[in-house]
């Protein structure tokens, strides 16, 4: 009998929101990143065989994740090799029936994103594994994060494996006194998810909300493992950061999937709640007196947020956050941003050298640079030369709804 359309899309989508909940929790229990990620294609292999007969189980994660499990240990058996695997296989689950602890695969990703991020491994192998094997990201998309090569991003995964697997390190979330160490790079992780779901580096669609809504949940998890008493102010900035942001994402759209610049956006539908809630974590953020990158970054998103109308914006207050930031964090996208805010407030012409120093130097090949430098010739009238900079932009630019954007910004400069 044929199976029934709706099962195979129930699989299809649990496999696109869940699929690296199940390959965590079995990284847990195997203790092997390519083992469990063997064991994961073959789970939903087995429900695509399954399902369709028996029909959906009471609780598919924990199916999934038992047949992940067991099917590693049958191919273990196969190999003959389950005298030396059975012992790592099994540790953590000695009941062979008992199905995994849905709490405990809520933290399964998290875990693993701290073992990811142990200080065995250097922050150029951290980021990188993590964002590959925890969200399941491809590795042209970290690249496109890194502002690297896909070929450079694929040997540092494959390093940092190699380094999992000869250092022993264990898949478990740090003590108290161990999480500091791990924070920055746990929080960079995060911060780099969110972008990725926020403005994807390529495809048909600007965002992807399941990695959005992935690296909110994970902020708020961590911020629950920290300590109450002394809370970090970094953890609660990203949280308040990735917050407003996310709060705007009705708005960025058009119907069609076109992109919608932030002073085109219709404010009155970005998420009151989401940014009140971003407000107050600001405030506790810089209550501590030590505030860092993210929690800078969110008084930024702040400010847009609290601005009634895009003339109304408090670009001298953006500015001075960004003077702050690229103290505490310097980088070239830190100095383009703040080139950005600064033409707001003092003009084009004051920014454009800054930015054709950026792309002389650090981002020649970032199509937002020379997008952000098409505007700024567009507004001073040098339509040739903003021409020239944006079909610069778009021959760099992945992504569709950016692509649309960019040509109807061409389409309408005046022509010769």
């Amino acid at each position: 009998m044929p199976e029934p359309p709706d099962i195979r899309q129930q699989i299809d989508a649990l496999y696109r929101s869940d699929s690296r909940r199940v390959f965590a929790t079995l990284v847990r229990l195997l203790g092997d990143l390519d083992r469990a990620e063997e064991a994961t294609q073959n789970a939903f292999a087995a429900a695509l065989e399954q399902w369709p007969a028996d029909g959906l189980p009471g609780n598919p994660i924990a199916w999934l994740v038992s047949a992940g499990r067991f099917g590693a240990i049958d191919a273990a058996r196969r190999r003959a090799q389950l005298k030396a695997a059975l012992p790592l296989i099994a540790a953590e689950q000695p009941s062979p029936a008992a199905p995994p602890d849905s709490d405990q695969i809520e933290d399964d990703r998290l875990r693993l994103i701290f073992t990811c991020c142990h200080p065995a491994l250097s922050p150029a192998l951290q980021i990188p594994l993590t964002l590959r094997e925890v969200c399941d990201l491809t590795t042209d998309e970290i690249a496109a994060a890194f502002l690297s090569t896909p070929a450079t991003i694929a040997q540092r995964i494959v390093r940092a494996k190699a380094k999992i697997r000869l250092a022993n390190i264990p898949y478990a979330i740090p003590s108290r006194a161990d999480m500091p160490q791990r924070l920055e790079s746990v929080l960079s992780v995060i911060y780099l998810v969110f972008t990725e779901g926020y403005s994807a580096s390529s495809g048909t669609s600007l965002t992807r909300t399941d990695l959005s809504a992935e690296a909110i949940r994970l902020a708020r998890l961590l911020i629950d493992l920290l300590p109450a008493s002394n809370p970090d102010p970094e953890p609660l900035g990203l949280l308040a950061l990735l917050l407003f942001q996310d709060s705007r994402r009705l708005a960025r759209t058009s119907p069609t999937g076109d992109l919608i610049l932030l002073e085109d956006q219709n404010r009155s539908l970005w998420n009151r709640a989401q940014i009140a809630e971003a407000a107050q974590l600001v405030e506790r953020a810089f209550a501590t007196g030590t505030v860092g990158p993210y929690a800078l970054q969110a008084a930024i998103a702040a400010v847009h947020a609290g601005a009634p109308s895009p003339a109304q914006t408090n670009w001298p207050q953006i500015v001075a956050f960004y003077d702050l930031l690229q103290q505490a964090a310097p980088s070239p996208i830190v100095s383009l941003n703040r080139a950005v805010a600064l033409a707001m407030r003092d003009g084009p012409a004051a920014a454009l050298p800054l930015i054709d120093a950026l792309l002389a130097t650090d981002l020649p090949d970032y199509h937002l640079a020379h997008a952000a430098r098409a505007d700024l010739l567009r507004r001073l009238g040098q339509t040739d030369t903003a021409r020239d900079a944006y079909q610069r932009a778009l021959a760099l630019c992945r992504q569709d709804p950016e692509r649309r954007f960019l040509k109807n910004r061409l389409r309408d400069l005046p022509q010769k």
